[in-house]
């Protein structure tokens, strides 16, 4: 599992998750922003003001990516998996590398771009599950950019689960956990 952290975190933090994802069979990796930051703006802010932040993020996970492939573990045994900022680079490096993943989990997060963008990327995700969780009234995150951004996935093959949750605020749930489990479970059974 590859995992990126959010905004003014680092890998320590998105790798406490490893502990209620309770799945010893799997491999934790996790790229750090430097100065724990990935790119200065919204995700919805114009792309050239988050630059070189979202090319330098995008090319941090195809690092980690390349290095795990080149181990042969193939791409159908590797869940992405990212929150807030990270899940914004998780999501926006799944669409421009579409294949057979082993999952892509995105806790409150969407495609990165400006209102008004077009995700028009080649690839097809072979029926890779992907789940993308938010809260209603979270402040960094609209649902409707992750209603286009699990369109964009529906549209590329995937096997999209979204939930939008009630109050929630900016975290992880007890259900979004869950829903990683099983994914992680789907990977080690086949």
């Amino acid at each position: 599992m590859i995992m990126i952290h959010g905004r003014n975190a680092g890998p320590a933090n998105i790798l406490d998750l490893e502990t209620p994802l309770q799945h010893p069979e799997f491999t934790y990796l996790a790229p750090a922003a430097g100065g724990g930051t990935w790119y200065p703006y919204s995700f919805m802010a114009e792309t050239e003001a988050n630059q070189p932040g979202i090319t330098s993020g995008l090319a941090a996970i195809h690092r980690v990516v390349e290095t795990v492939l080149g181990k042969g573990i193939p791409k159908s045994r590797i869940v992405l998996l990212g929150f807030s900022q990270g899940a914004c680079l998780a999501s926006t490096y799944a669409v421009r590398h579409a294949a057979r993943f082993g999952g892509v989990i995105v806790y409150s997060g969407g495609l990165i771009g400006p209102p008004g963008t077009v995700w028009n990327f080649e690839g097809n995700f072979e029926g890779t599950p992907v789940f993308l969780g938010c809260s209603d009234m979270d402040a960094h995150v609209p649902a409707p950019r992750v209603h286009e951004s699990a369109e964009v996935f529906r549209r590329m093959g995937a096997e999209v689960t979204e939930r939008i949750y009630p109050g929630m605020g900016h975290l992880v749930n007890q259900d979004e956990l869950a829903f990683a489990r099983g994914v992680m479970a789907r990977v080690t059974a086949g």
